[in-house]
């Protein structure tokens, strides 16, 4: 599942507002476990992520629980098919792929169909 602009905005203000102290992330054990975001839900998250607590909840139960662990998941069935000779290619190519997407978004890249409108 690839991430929206939304979850990628949601990731660098959640990161802001753990490095600042005001939230962070607990796991709780259980049968599975899962990861629960804790802190002062006041004004300045309110502000920050421009949603009720509700919504904050329910895009870090998504990203957090359902994105993230299920890439984790799909990576540990793949390995305990072929092994993990092929990781190191895997990692390689999500590292190329991510540093394009970056040189395309700084380059100002536009799509054929923005072109157009002009």
């Amino acid at each position: 599942m690839k991430l929206t602009e939304k979850d990628k905005t949601f990731l660098e203000n959640l990161k802001n507002l753990m490095e600042s102290k005001d939230l962070w992330v607990e796991l709780k054990p259980n049968r599975p476990s899962y990861m629960v975001l804790k802190g002062t839900y006041g004004e300045k998250v309110h502000k920050t992520f421009r949603m009720t607590r509700q919504g904050v909840r329910w895009r870090f139960q998504r990203l957090f629980s359902n994105v993230y662990v299920e890439a984790f998941e799909t990576i540990l069935m793949i390995e305990k098919t072929f092994g993990t000779q092929l990781r190191e290619y895997a990692v390689r190519m999500s590292r190329e792929r991510h540093e394009l997407r970056r040189e395309i978004v700084n380059s100002g890249f536009r799509s054929a169909r923005d072109e157009h409108r002009q």
